[in-house]
């Protein structure tokens, strides 16, 4: 073999190998940018919920300011008994509209989170979504039970029924029952969605993460 094969051969194989480096370094950026996006979802996500806690305690919270319950729109012929009970009970949904925005960009956030992290982990988002429409699913219940007509020859057993619902919604409605349902559902909802956010942002989310766990799993 001639020194000009052996210089073409070389000059090959400098090309194959640079071509080879480019993908390489093209490849390390791809999974670099990709971690870097799904560590800056993960803490964004985090945030949302960790505010989402703090909205519904808000919302929830069983003390009452003066003028709260006035924006609810009151129906035609309201007499003011009623008006006074349906205000009260619109609360819930008025503290709820001061916080809609951000309950807006935790849903938003959810196809996003299905795209880059998987199914599983919007299961937080829909246990959010959940708890939102039972707290206000409450309000109606509390402007009717507050409203309803007492029937003067209601069975005994109609008006325990009628007692256990009224305490079913408030404990539902106010925060601070011994047997609160909806903090606990809360909590959950945020310890699944931080389990699946702290594995993320916790990581390096670079190429070398990726080699060093690739040989972590070959030992």
């Amino acid at each position: 073999m001639t020194l000009t094969e052996l210089a073409q051969i070389a000059q090959s194989v400098s090309i194959i190998l640079a071509a080879l480096f480019a993908i390489y370094g093209l490849d390390a950026w791809r999974r670099e940018h990709v971690g870097k996006r799904r560590i800056e979802l993960a803490e964004e996500t985090l945030a949302l919920f960790y505010q989402a806690k703090d909205a519904i305690e808000s919302i929830r919270n069983s003390f009452g300011y003066e003028g709260e319950g006035t924006t609810r729109v009151p129906g035609l012929n309201e007499n003011p008994e009623h008006k006074a009970a349906l205000d009260q009970a619109y609360v819930l949904i008025e503290r709820y509209n001061r916080h809609s925005e951000l309950f807006s960009r935790i849903h938003s956030l959810r196809y996003r989170v299905m795209a880059q992290l998987g199914i599983e982990a919007a299961q937080p988002f829909d246990a959010l979504n959940r708890i939102v429409n039972e707290l206000i699913f409450s309000a109606r219940r509390m402007a009717r039970l507050h409203t309803q007509r007492e029937r003067p020859y209601e069975s005994e057993e109609a008006a325990e029924r009628r007692s256990r619902e009224y305490l079913e919604v408030m404990s539902i409605y106010y925060s601070g029952a011994e047997d609160d349902p909806i903090s606990p559902k809360v909590q959950k909802a945020v310890d699944d969605i931080e389990r699946t956010c702290r594995k993320i942002i916790e990581s390096k989310g670079t190429l070398y993460a990726l080699i060093n766990a690739k040989l972590r799993k070959r030992d």
